[in-house]
């Protein structure tokens, strides 16, 4: 396609396919579209692994990196310990998540919520994250959670890689703008993940709008898209392209598991809830039982970014054990980011067929709007 993003990224279909698994980055970029590996789930070591797989693996085609370096982490900056963070995590919290999962007949302990992963957001991991990213051909690097460091934006014209940044307002669109990025992912509340309030519809105009001010930049549609004829109706107002996630999750080759798959194919668009119980931060999610509890009258409430998570994380890697050797009680607590297109999942398909898809369904669509235009 002829458009302004997929000259920058050197894409040939501008299907933009966020993943934390590099099967998914590869296998969509190889079909045509563009892959995007979720970087800060991994170490520097480990991203060093991922990135190296994809080159070996993606067949030449262009692929990216979105590192999440949020803009304001309150007073968690400078040279934190892990015991200082482990410390501000309230015991009426941890035996909250303790009682919670055994009601579940999933054992856990304090112990296991002091051997948890670190988020890696902390210090300076996003500097050495994109030490790691700048070592390899990425064609764009995008940044959520605020404005992208100066840092990032320094480096990445240097190498001369596009930097994107994913917005949930107009206002927050206007300041990337202003600090010089080069494209944006306009991303409604649909979405899976840490989304803002506003639907896809209404704020991808709007963000367009908004910029023309200021310095036009391409915009990618973010939010619920998950088939070709959505991807038309967003380029019709005027994205240039999708920016899609929670379609990948229901692909054989994502991480999510096969439990997991299948509660996504069962999952009606109203089965998502955006939700701070996770993370810390508003994020939709797969709505369960954990949920519920974290937002019933005998919750202690949730902690801010990056301590819910810290309790969330290794809890959700109890309960995905617990369902995998066969605790069907614990599927009840099982969850996952995923948007409010969940409803539109009805099956497990490959990720080179959901591209392949995408193609025909916008292909067919932009054909029908022609048609309509001829009468």
């Amino acid at each position: 396609m002829n458009n302004d993003i997929c000259k920058m990224v050197g894409c040939e279909f501008p299907l933009f396919a966020f993943s934390h698994c590099r099967d998914v980055v590869a296998a969509v970029s190889r079909a045509g579209g563009f892959g995007v590996l979720g970087g800060s789930s991994f170490s520097p070591e480990s991203l060093e692994e991922e990135l190296a797989w994809i080159d070996a693996h993606v067949d030449g085609k262009p692929y990216g990196i979105d590192i999440l370096i949020p803009e304001n982490m309150g007073d968690l900056v400078g040279d934190i310990t892990t015991e200082q963070l482990q410390a501000m995590i309230p015991a009426q919290h941890r035996q909250f998540t303790i009682d919670l999962l055994a009601q579940y007949g999933v054992e856990f302990s304090d112990q296991d919520i002091n051997e948890g992963e670190i988020p890696e957001i902390i210090g300076d991991i996003g500097e050495r994250l994109m030490d790691v990213a700048f070592r390899h051909p990425i064609s764009m690097i995008v940044n959520a959670l605020g404005i992208a460091p100066q840092s990032m934006m320094e480096r990445a014209r240097q190498h001369g890689v596009p930097v994107g940044a994913l917005v949930g307002a107009k206002e927050h669109a206007i300041r990337q703008v202003e600090a010089g990025v080069d494209f944006l992912v306009a991303q409604g509340t649909e979405a899976a993940g840490h989304c803002g309030e506003v639907s896809t519809l209404v704020l991808v105009p709007e963000v367009i709008e908004a910029i023309r001010e200021v310095r036009s930049v391409p915009v990618l549609a973010a939010g619920g898209i998950m088939n070709g004829r959505q991807m038309a109706g967003c380029m019709a107002m005027g994205a240039q392209g999708a920016w899609t996630g929670s379609v990948w999750l229901a692909t054989p080759e994502a991480e999510t598991s096969e439990a997991m798959r299948e509660k996504f194919v069962a999952a009606s668009s109203r089965d998502t809830i955006r939700s701070t119980s996770r993370s810390g931060k508003p994020s939709r999610q797969l709505r369960s039982a954990w949920h519920d509890a974290w937002h019933g009258e005998e919750s202690p409430d949730t902690l801010p970014l990056p301590l819910q998570g810290m309790l969330a994380q290794p809890a959700f890697a109890k309960i995905d054990l617990a369902v995998e050797k066969g605790n069907v009680e614990a599927n009840d607590l099982a969850s996952y980011w995923v948007g409010q297109g969940v409803g539109l999942i009805d099956s497990v398909r490959t990720s080179g067929h959901v591209v392949q898809d995408f193609k025909e369904e916008f292909g067919e669509a932009v054909m029908s709007l022609n048609t309509l235009l001829e009468l």
